[in-house]
């Protein structure tokens, strides 16, 4: 099994009904593909809903760039449960700069914000589960 396989798996269990797939032997190693199914999240569509709402308000969105997650994993604020957050809201960010890690697979993963601006919104909360591509900070660029 090479890496494509996985991730292969990892969108079969996350467009299906599946809510965990183990396999013994991969890469020499045992993997668990998880996901949290959410009663509220299939039974009101009202975050969607919400979700689209904001795109389509252009005064307050347009000019926000979201920094997302590049994979599937944990979402941590901060380096250390006793350390105190990369980012809160009105912090200034620069490329390169860590806002926050992702754990996937044991393996804590620095995310970095790619645009100069201010951190406008936090999207996740901390230890929340969090999606390939998922929004997790809205950013105004310096300068727009």
């Amino acid at each position: 099994m090479n890496l494509k396989e996985l991730e292969a798996l990892i969108r079969l269990v996350e467009q299906s009904e599946i809510s965990e797939l183990e396999i013994t032997k991969f890469l020499g190693r045992k993997i668990r593909i998880s996901k949290v199914l959410k009663k509220s999240r299939e039974e009101n569509p009202g975050s969607v809903t919400e979700i689209e709402v904001k795109k389509e308000n252009p005064t307050r969105t347009e000019n926000l760039v979201a920094i997302k997650s590049p994979m599937v994993g944990t979402f941590y604020r901060a380096p250390a449960p006793d350390a105190p957050p990369y980012v809160e809201v009105g912090d200034i960010v620069r490329p390169g700069q860590v806002v926050c890690i992702v754990e996937a697979m044991k393996l804590m993963n620095e995310i970095e914000s790619e645009v100069e601006g201010e951190i406008v919104k936090i999207l996740v909360k901390n230890e929340e589960p969090v999606e390939y591509g998922q929004d997790l900070f809205l950013v105004r660029p310096l300068g727009g």
